[in-house]
C-alpha cells in the first residue's frame, strides 16, 4: 500500500552520520561496522532502496540546527547564524539528491498531485524519485523573522518552533515556559506564509499558547500518547482532543522509549520490553478512540532519528517493514478505509486542505 512517513531526518543522517542513503541499508551497516562514534552505528534502518521497497513514496524530510546558549548542555551550534548555515548545507544535500534523481521536492498541491500520479501509475517504483516535503525541526536557525520567507522560498512548508530544551522562539521537550514575543511573531509569519505548524516537541506551555494564537494548518508529525507513556514529550488526552478539533493529523513515532513505559536508555532492549509494531498501533488506537474515528492518525516514524535497531520495534528490520501495518490494523478490526487513512489518506487530505490556494 502507498505509504507516507511524516518525519524522517534524512539530511541529518547524510551529513552528520555520513550515510550514503543511495546505498541499501545493509551496505550502510557494513560500512559502519566497528564504528563507535554514534550509539546506532551499523544499526540504521532507513535508505532510499528500502523506502522504495516499502512503497513509501512521500516523506516529510527535515532540516535541523539547534542553537545552544552557554548554559545549555545539549549539543548544538553556538550562534543562530551557524545553525542557519547547517540547515543550508542540509538543503544542498536534498538538492543534490534531486539532481541524482533520488528525490523530488513537493511544494504545493500541483506538485503533490503530479507526484501521486507518477508514483501510482502501476509501473515499478524502484527508479522513481521519492517525494519530500521540507520541514524544519526547531526554529533556532531562523536568524530573525525575515529569514522565514527566505526559507519558504527555498521550499520550507512545515516547521516545529521547538525541539529539545530551551529554544530561541519556544521551549521544547524537557523544558517549560510560554512562547516569547519572538515566538508569537514567528507564528504570525508562519500563518501569513502558509507554513504548517508542527506541534511536535512543544512544551506544554508553548503548546497551549500556539493552539490559541495560530489559525493556520496544524499537524504533529511524530508524537505518541502520554496516557500510555507518561512523559512530557507525549501528548495528553486534552492536547490530543484540541489537535483533533483543529483537524490535525498525528504521526505515530517508532522510538522505543516513546512507545513503551519504563524504557532506560542504553539498558532496555526492544525484546525485553515487548516493543513491537503492535505498540505503535496501541498509541494510534488511543487517538482513534478519543476522536471516534480514524481520521487523525498517520505515520511519522522518526526512524534513524539518532537511534537505530537498538531502540525501535524488534519486528522492524528496515523501514520497508511499515508494510506490516495494514495486516496488524486489520487484526485490530480496522476497515480497509481506516487502514488507507492511516497509511496515506489522512496526510493527503490534510495537505490538500492546507494547500487549497
Amino acid at each position: 500500500m502507498f505509504t507516507i512517513d511524516a518525519h524522517l531526518d534524512l539530511s541529518m543522517n547524510a551529513l552528520e552520520w555520513n550515510r550514503d542513503l543511495q546505498q541499501p541499508v545493509n551496505a550502510i551497516r557494513t560500512r559502519e561496522a566497528g564504528l563507535t562514534d554514534k550509539p546506532d552505528r551499523a544499526k540504521g534502518v532507513v535508505a532510499f532502496p528500502e523506502l522504495r521497497k516499502g512503497n513509501i513514496g512521500l516523506v516529510v524530510a527535515t532540516q535541523i540546527g539547534r542553537y545552544v546558549a552557554l548554559d545549555n548542555p545539549l549539543p548544538g551550534w553556538h550562534s543562530p547564524e551557524q545553525a542557519w548555515a547547517q540547515t543550508q548545507g542540509q538543503l544542498a544535500w536534498y538538492k543534490a539528491m534531486e539532481d541524482a534523481g533520488e528525490m523530488v521536492m513537493i511544494r504545493d498541491r500541483q506538485d503533490l498531485e503530479q507526484h501521486l500520479q507518477r508514483w501510482n501509475d502501476g509501473t515499478p517504483n524502484d527508479k522513481k524519485p521519492i517525494g519530500y516535503i521540507l520541514s524544519l525541526e526547531g526554529a533556532d536557525s531562523i536568524v530573525n523573522i525575515s529569514y522565514l520567507e527566505k526559507a519558504w522560498n527555498n521550499g520550507l512548508r512545515a516547521m516545529g518552533p521547538a525541539h529539545y530544551g530551551p529554544g530561541r522562539y519556544a521551549n521544547g521537550t524537557d523544558a517549560t515556559g510560554h512562547l516569547n514575543d519572538a515566538g508569537k511573531q514567528l507564528l504570525r509569519e508562519m500563518e501569513r506564509l502558509g507554513i504548517i505548524l508542527d506541534a511536535t516537541h512543544l512544551c506544554d506551555d508553548a503548546f497551549w499558547d500556539a493552539m490559541e494564537l495560530f489559525n493556520g494548518p496544524v499537524w504533529a508529525s511524530h508524537n505518541n500518547c502520554r496516557a500510555l507513556v507518561d512523559h512530557n514529550r507525549q501528548f495528553s488526552d486534552d492536547m490530543i482532543k484540541t489537535l483533533i478539533q483543529k483537524g490535525a493529523v498525528i504521526g505515530g513515532a517508532l522510538d522505543a522509549w516513546m512507545m513503551v513505559p519504563g524504557w532506560v536508555r542504553g539498558t532496555s532492549t526492544p525484546e525485553a520490553t515487548g516493543c513491537n509494531l503492535e505498540k505503535m498501533i496501541d498509541h494510534m488506537d488511543h487517538i482513534c478512540q478519543l476522536a471516534g474515528n480514524s481520521l487523525h492518525v498517520g505515520i511519522g516514524t522518526d526512524l534513524d532519528g539518532a537511534f537505530g535497531k537498538e531502540q525501535c520495534p524488534y519486528d522492524l528490520e528496515t523501514i520497508a517493514d511499515m508494510q506490516k501495518l495494514p495486516a496488524l490494523l486489520s487484526k485490530r478490526g480496522y476497515s480497509a478505509t481506516d487502514i488507507e487513512n492511516v497509511m496515506h489518506g489522512n496526510w493527503l487530505r490534510f495537505l490538500r486542505n492546507a494547500w487549497k490556494a
